[in-house]
């Protein structure tokens, strides 16, 4: 049985004291055992953490409803998932101008927003022909999942989503917009960010692709194959299971296990999706990286960087 609790969350709301609210959540997750990423910026928080369920669910508890935070996370949702180990090595919490990064810190769901669309009302909406549905994700994670006839962007950061749109979209000719992603947050402050362009009709998937995975039975369900993760599983089966893929740590894209048996993949270093594309400078600082994370392994520690607590 799988023993750790995941929860991915977000949420924009106005925050101030960003600093000291840094400092009681890293403290709080250290004294609780609870390992991952926690963004915060001025205009919300967004995270992935795992742990014991029991803890994870404590650590909820406290964020919404402790007074040291008043109130502002009382809406705070979340996807849940488990695994067999926990997907991070460590605990951090970081401060940031966007809790995801668009590239215009001034175009926030905090001012203005596209209409919400809860899991259950998602596959009606999607199924309407005047819909334009696009992926808000990165290309790599598209590759190996999406929902049927959804439009592949193909950016490879969410900082090049404003561009894309304004190329290949007109706000006079293209009426409904529906977009999604993993989570939900990227989907949200894209349409923050079309409504400021004139966009009128736009519509994102709240939650996410996880939540809908979670929410619909897999036999209704519109989604085809995996959902790429930013942790340690890589990517979530439809029933929110570990699934096949490993991933090249130099350009981050999914791989089969077929890929992995390519003469170009070379653990840790490339990869046929970027054999090609690497400077030797970046190959060279890859293989000692690759060659530090062998020695922490023979050290039995499970990364670099991890204290060795055998040391006097």
């Amino acid at each position: 049985m799988a023993s750790f609790f995941t929860t991915a969350f977000y949420h924009f709301v106005t925050l101030d004291d960003i600093k000291s609210m840094q400092t009681i959540i890293q403290d709080y997750c250290n004294k609780n055992e609870i390992k991952g990423t926690i963004l915060l910026a001025n205009e919300g928080i967004n995270g992935t953490i795992s742990g014991k369920e029991k803890n994870i669910l404590e650590f909820h508890k406290f964020i919404k409803h402790d007074l040291i935070f008043s109130k502002v996370f009382k809406d705070l949702e979340y996807k849940s998932s488990w695994s067999n180990k926990n997907p991070f090595y460590r605990m951090k919490v970081r401060l940031k101008k966007e809790i995801v990064t668009l590239g215009i810190p001034e175009v926030s769901p905090t001012k203005k927003v596209g209409n919400y669309v809860k899991p259950k009302e998602w596959n009606s909406l999607i199924s309407d022909p005047d819909i334009i549905l696009i992926d808000a994700r990165n290309g790599y994670e598209v590759d190996i999942g999406s929902f049927k006839n959804a439009i592949n962007p193909k950016t490879s950061s969410f900082r090049e989503f404003p561009k894309y749109i304004k190329k290949n979209l007109n706000p006079k000719k293209n009426k409904k917009i529906a977009m999604f992603c993993t989570g939900g947050i990227r989907c949200e402050k894209a349409s923050s960010y079309m409504i400021e362009k004139g966009f009128e009709e736009v519509y994102h998937l709240q939650g996410g692709i996880l939540k809908y995975l979670e929410t619909i039975p897999e036999e209704e369900s519109l989604w085809e194959g995996e959902c790429f993760v930013f942790d340690q599983r890589v990517a979530v089966t439809s029933k929110l299971k570990e699934g096949k893929y490993d991933q090249c740590f130099a350009c981050r894209h999914p791989l089969t296990p077929e890929e992995m048996q390519a003469k170009e993949y070379v653990e840790g270093i490339s990869c046929s999706h970027c054999f090609n594309q690497t400077s030797k400078e970046k190959r060279d600082s890859l293989k000692e990286r690759q060659k530090q994370i062998k020695l922490a392994k023979l050290r039995g520690e499970d990364h670099i960087g991890k204290k060795n607590t055998n040391k006097k």
